[in-house]
């Protein structure tokens, strides 16, 4: 994983079980498939200095048209001054 990757938090009870440093429209982002309390979903970690001048909505349509989207998926999101956090295709454990 490249540098400006290496300081992406992850909570202490969130369990990473895939993450791939991909190239989204341009951008250098982090992919993962994530397990958070019998909560299991997929992240886009974007550097929030490269979208700081798109909006929530633009960046939440860039996810609808991944094919990892799964349709009507809800799609949370989380900006700090690092890494903007768009989280995406929620599942429970049964």
């Amino acid at each position: 994983m490249s540098n400006k990757f290496k300081n992406v938090p992850v909570e202490w009870d969130t369990k990473i079980l895939f993450q791939q440093e991909i190239k989204l429209e341009d951008k250098d982002v982090i992919y993962q498939i994530w397990d958070w309390d019998g909560i299991k979903a997929n992240s886009i970690i974007f550097i929030s200095k490269d979208i700081d001048h798109q909006t929530d909505e633009e960046l939440k349509n860039i996810i609808k048209k991944m094919p990892l989207y799964k349709a009507n998926s809800e799609i949370t999101l989380k900006r700090d001054e690092s890494f903007t956090f768009v989280n995406f295709n929620f599942e429970t454990a049964e």
